[in-house]
């Protein structure tokens, strides 16, 4: 290799300069000149180890202080409102609760872990998934807001501070962190989403993803449609792809490095209010989603990892697996063969039962409960459940 400014990963080599010598195996990537050698390095490196082998996915421990004890609360049942808990046991419980799955997590299944900023800075547990060799990620958004031109669509505020808190993130142990914008999305005659929403929202996405990499950090850029109206699959693919496309402009427009990157889509689906909700199939699904995915993600993203949003846990799973087995079975020409790993980045659809067994005092029981849910993820993100 000449003397530049490069290094290497698995399969690639970086170069700041004129063209190297590569071995056979290698690919070149070229960087834009913010980007390091180094850099490109850990960003392609990390991206790469959250989804491969095929089928490790990402736990999504992020909700907010009030969301996760809002869960808690309902895994007890009719008696959980009933009792009464001071902030310190609140606070208490939280961490015990994350503790709990964070030092069992199944390594066989889970790559990596998004993290609620008080799970990464006060409760400081970014290093028990470390030390097991599990990946920490940091949620970067903050809350929503109405647009002014469209006050019933949400836009995601968190720019303003973000790249202090994305170093502060990595210093802490993060090496990924993720972005949600949500997406109405309505019949046509409906209304949405409107051009402008899409806009901001793919504008704020692709900001948030550059500055994530300047804080060494691989971004996840999460377009998450909404599902709750009257949307056709047709129109649910038609904005899928929208919004994504205009996504991926405005990274080349920001110099993001893809391969240093990830996807947390939802999938396309019919809303709640349409009537081919209860009729439209998995396979259906499988290759709307596919369809969405192959024309408007780039090749050089490192890979997929789908939301469950409100999905049921076996609707989330089902979804997976069917658009996994459609991609084994498809062969060249076809697009869907150059498709990155489609995994998962699940919440609720990994923890609902543990959490449940959790709450009761039964800790082995919700650690095997989570390796029970995270085992089928692990199959579907294969296509191996109906295979």
């Amino acid at each position: 290799m000449s003397n530049l400014n490069a290094t290497s990963t698995p399969g690639y080599t970086f170069s700041t300069g004129a063209k190297t010598t590569l071995a056979s195996t290698e690919r070149e990537a070229y960087l834009y000149p913010h980007h390091t050698p180094a850099t490109a390095q850990a960003l392609i490196s990390t991206a790469q180890s959250l989804v491969y082998p095929r089928g490790k996915g990402i736990y999504a421990t992020d909700e907010t202080v009030d969301g996760i004890e809002a869960r808690l609360i309902a895994a007890q049942g009719s008696g959980g409102s009933a009792k009464s808990w001071s902030e310190e046991e609140k606070r208490e419980k939280r961490r015990r609760f994350r503790e709990c799955l964070y030092e069992s997590l199944p390594t066989d299944y889970i790559s990596g872990v998004i993290l609620y900023s008080e799970t990464l800075h006060d409760f400081q547990l970014a290093p028990v998934l470390a030390q097991r060799g599990i990946i920490p990620g940091i949620r970067a958004d903050t809350d929503s807001h109405p647009l002014p031109l469209s006050p019933l669509e949400p836009a995601t505020q968190g720019l303003d501070d973000l790249l202090p808190r994305l170093v502060a993130a990595h210093a802490a142990g993060a090496r990924f962190t993720k972005w949600r914008a949500p997406i109405l999305c309505t019949s046509v005659a409906g209304g949405f989403p409107s051009q402008g929403a899409l806009e901001i929202q793919a504008e704020s996405l692709a900001r948030f993803a550059a500055v994530s990499q300047q804080a060494g950090l691989v971004p996840i850029v999460e377009p998450d449609v909404d599902f709750g109206e009257d949307a056709d699959l047709k129109r649910s693919v038609e904005i899928h792809v929208k919004i994504i496309s205009l996504i991926y402009a405005r990274c080349a427009a920001y110099g993001v490095l893809l391969e240093g990157s990830l996807i947390k889509p939802s999938f396309p689906q019919p809303g709640l209010k349409h009537p081919s909700r209860a009729t439209t199939t998995a396979e259906e699904i499988a290759l709307a989603t596919a369809t969405v995915l192959s024309r408007s993600v780039p090749i050089a993203v490192a890979g997929v990892v789908f939301l469950s949003g409100g999905l049921s846990d076996s609707d989330s799973i089902m979804y997976l697996d069917a658009l996994n087995c459609l991609i084994n079975a498809s062969k060249p020409p076809s697009s869907l063969v150059r498709l990155p790993p489609l995994s998962f980045s699940f919440g609720r659809g990994l923890q609902g039962d543990a959490m449940r067994k959790w709450v009761s005092g039964d800790e082995s029981g919700a650690k095997k409960a989570f390796e029970e849910r995270a085992n089928l993820c692990y199959k579907a993100a294969r296509g191996e459940i109906k295979a």
